[in-house]
């Protein structure tokens, strides 16, 4: 199968993916989608970045189209995700493909009006985008009825795991009619998504077209290895690598990633953040300014770790280690977007060996080292992490294996290279 028109969709479908710049399926897409069509259950598995949101959106919508309107307060098809973040990707990929069509695409998401989400829900919807919680809290008020919809989604369902959201996927399901299509697509395949599978899908098709928990291969990857309080300035220099260029860091707090966010602000990088802390205007509008080029890093704990496609992203550093060794490949695929290639840097400290290797044999690879000496023979350097900027050193800079063996110096960086503070630029949501 080499382009859309073998799959079985629409015609006037597969026109609005070429005017969408979408001209062949990904393998996902092209082993997902006939068998979505003919009306089967699925168990969608691959790595993050591979297209997996067309894979169950466009059948969805070639099943919706021509059918009766949505009841009030009904909804025709139900797609859960784990983030708001997540939940607005997705909503804005079913616009597009729904543009030419009557069919109406909603979301709900926690941080936003529950009154103004009631009252978009209440002349009903035929696709409905939402985060497990807010969506309870709209059937505890009766703002919505799930008793029509015969398609369920559950996208990234390892995640919504991994969030404690199971108990909330028992209380939507009573909701929904025991008749319906059910798609559950996943990055990773821990022994309780067999669980989850057995009791939603019927009978499904398994579709997997690459070994779970592997990071696609375009991805470079390397570890450094560095004091905790040397992170800040490695980080830095690093930055300093690819100036102008896009960069997502990972870090593992929400207060850890709004300081590491100030200090970079203060040194002259065009810097956001992202995490639980934020709001859903703000989030939204960091990420509209990274997407927009406004922002040039983006600093965020694993809210953004699983499904945003944002393709400029060339570079992803770990900051922080993840401690669920499977976060860092949903991390890592941030980059290497649409066939592009990217490059992963984890910044390791001498408290994070343990997750360093838990990493390497979920992964069942090892990350090569760039850059200084593992675990212990790192020597401490007395320094806290996180107490805002120090001075510069003259002649030092931070050790980089991209200067050469692990643990060599690489010349300090020019003047030219240093960067004046940019102006502050807004952009829309």
């Amino acid at each position: 199968m080499t382009d859309f028109t073998t799959l079985g969709l629409d015609p006037r479908l597969v026109e609005t993916l070429t005017g969408l710049g979408f001209t062949a399926p990904t393998p996902i897409q092209a082993e997902a989608i006939p068998s979505v069509l003919a009306g089967r259950d699925l168990m969608g598995l691959a790595q993050t970045g591979t297209g997996k949101t067309l894979a169950f959106g466009l059948p969805l919508v070639q099943a919706l189209s021509g059918g009766k309107r949505p009841a009030p307060k009904g909804v025709r098809s139900l797609i859960l995700a784990p983030t708001r973040e997540l939940v607005n990707q997705i909503a804005a990929a079913l616009t597009d493909l729904t543009r030419n069509t009557p069919l109406k695409v909603q979301i709900v998401v926690g941080g936003a009006g529950l009154n103004g989400q009631a009252m978009r829900l209440a002349r009903g919807t035929d696709i409905l985008v939402a985060t497990p919680g807010r969506l309870i809290d709209l059937l505890e008020r009766r703002a919505v009825s799930l008793a029509e919809a015969r398609y369920l989604v559950l996208d990234e369902a390892d995640q919504m795991l991994d969030m404690g959201f199971i108990q909330a996927l028992r209380r939507i399901a009573k909701h929904l009619p025991d008749a319906r299509q059910t798609m559950l697509f996943s990055a990773t395949m821990p022994r309780e998504m067999e669980e989850l599978s057995a009791t939603y899908l019927t009978r499904p098709v398994r579709v997997q077209v690459a070994a779970p928990g592997r990071p696609v291969e375009r991805i470079d990857q390397g570890v450094h290895f560095v004091n905790q309080g040397d992170k800040a300035k490695l980080l830095e220099h690093y930055l300093g690598q690819h100036a102008g260029e896009a960069a997502l860091v990972f870090c593992r707090t929400k207060h850890g990633a709004e300081k590491l966010m100030k200090l970079l602000d203060s040194w002259g990088f065009a810097a956001g953040s992202i995490h639980g802390n934020k709001s859903q205007g703000q989030r939204e509008r960091a990420l509209a300014s990274f997407r927009g080029g406004q922002i040039k890093v983006l600093v965020a704990t694993d809210v953004a770790a699983r499904g945003l496609d944002i393709p400029l992203v060339r570079h992803v550093y770990n900051y922080d280690l993840p401690n669920v060794p499977a976060n860092y490949v949903h991390r890592i695929g941030r980059t290497a977007r649409a066939g592009a290639d990217g490059r992963a840097v984890a910044f390791c400290a001498p408290a994070e060996m343990g997750e360093l290797r838990a990493i390497e044999k979920a992964m069942g690879q090892p990350i090569p080292p760039i850059g200084g000496t593992p675990s212990a023979e790192v020597a401490p350097t007395g320094r806290r992490p996180g107490r805002g900027p120090s001075p510069k050193p003259a002649n030092r800079a931070p050790r980089s294996g991209a200067q050469g063996g692990a643990g060599q110096q690489p010349a300090a960086k020019p003047a030219a290279a240093r960067r004046s503070r940019p102006r502050r630029r807004t952009a829309a949501a």
